[in-house]
């Protein structure tokens, strides 16, 4: 049997500066220097994650009863919460499923989620409504460990509703209720200024830009962080049934797209924004390149995701999983991705510790698969520690 033995720097998720065995934590940024861990991976079968990790420091340490903010630098999510339907039996429409698993979502509260579940500090802004469903959300968050101070609730709508048809190979179709719902409503009033400046990290998607006054509360909401100097993430998470038409979803997702440091699309969304395209060729992807974009990243589901930079290009595989639900996928990646830019965001600058950050980011997606709904299916640093580890893989 093969045996083959490596060095990561972890804080609390790896770095993508994979040492040999002999190299020290001097080869590791200060953020991942805190913490080495020696690893020996076999081939069959492994041990367990406990018994090859010993961390040393304290780098994305334990929640439990700690007050978010005091340990690690914040993001701030933006956006829809709501529910999610999910059919207990894949390859079903929704007409024909038998019965639905309640599972709470919204790609910026998945986030914000995933990221307190892998060590770090968040938050969320938006909008539930003043009903069982909305109460329930924000206790959710609460459980989580997430900042929920930017979270309101409307007394005059409900709160989001989601039914996802799940096909045999597990991706999704969608029908949604929001005539409007609460999402839709919030108000820039409504706004805590304050915790958008205290973030290292702003977070949003396209969905709170289809309808006033939350596009106008979006709007202002980036631009308070853009001016407090706060890093700007944006993934689209097109949804077409929401937008009036597709040339008012393509213009709506690109209104904004200057203003964001980091951009996570998907292969699909790619072809959708440039009107067709192909977006396998890099030179199409680059036409989504803007001049300040600090990251750029196309996901591709089970085959891991592709980075472009001013300065480099690439590719990273993902874990092989049996895939039950890919909702949730793509935000649990852009959690793993954030949650260790908050840390150091230097990362951006050195591609092999770009490329370990990936890595980590496409664990978390992939793990997130495995189960059905997107929150309820979001891992733990170590949930995504034993999976690669596990794997006997790199990147």
């Amino acid at each position: 049997m093969a045996l083959h033995s490596f060095s990561l720097c972890f804080s609390g998720v790896p770095s993508n500066t994979w040492p040999s065995s002999s190299s020290s934590s001097s080869s590791c940024s200060p953020i991942f220097r805190r913490c080495l861990v020696n690893v020996s991976a076999f081939s069959s079968p492994p041990p367990t994650a406990h018994a090859r990790c010993q961390l040393k420091g304290k780098a994305f340490p334990s929640t439990e009863g700690v007050p978010q903010g005091n340990e690690s630098p914040l993001v701030v999510c933006f956006g829809e919460m709501l529910i999610d339907f999910v059919p207990t039996t894949s390859g079903l429409s929704l007409a024909e499923a038998p019965a639905f698993k309640k599972a709470p979502g919204g790609a910026p509260a998945n986030v914000a989620v995933g990221i307190a579940r892998l060590g770090g500090s968040s938050a969320f802004i938006g909008k539930v409504g003043e009903d069982e469903f909305g109460y329930m959300l924000a206790e959710i968050l609460k459980e989580n460990k997430v900042n929920s101070e930017g979270i309101r609730f409307d007394p005059g709508a409900r709160t989001a509703l989601a039914f996802v048809t799940l096909r045999s190979d597990g991706e999704r179709e969608f029908m949604f209720y929001r005539n409007p719902s609460a999402d839709m409503l919030l108000q820039e009033s409504e706004l805590d200024y304050d915790l958008i400046r205290k973030a290292k990290i702003f977070h949003y998607g396209s969905i709170s830009l289809i309808t006033e006054p939350c596009k106008s509360a979006h709007i202002a909401a980036a631009k308070a962080a853009k001016d407090a100097g706060v890093i700007l993430s944006y993934d689209p998470n097109l949804r077409l049934p929401l937008w009036e038409s597709e040339e008012s979803a393509r213009e709506g997702i690109l209104s904004i797209w200057e203003m964001a440091d980091i951009i996570k699309v998907s292969e699909e969304e790619v072809s959708f924004l440039t009107k067709g395209d192909d977006p396998s060729y890099d030179v199409v992807v680059r036409k989504l390149f803007h001049p300040k974009l600090k990251l750029l990243v196309v996901t591709q589901g089970p085959e891991g995701c592709r980075y472009f930079t001013k300065k480099f290009t690439g590719r990273v595989t993902s874990l092989k999983v049996d895939a039950v639900d890919s909702t949730g996928a793509g935000d649990a990646f852009v959690a793993g991705v954030l949650a260790q830019l908050a840390e150091d965001d230097t990362l951006l600058e050195d591609e092999k510790r770009l490329r370990g950050a990936l890595w980590f980011a496409n664990g978390c997606g992939a793990l997130t698969v495995k189960e059905r709904g997107a929150i309820p299916a979001l891992p733990t640093k170590e949930d995504v520690f034993a999976a690669i580890l596990g794997s006997g893989n790199t990147f």
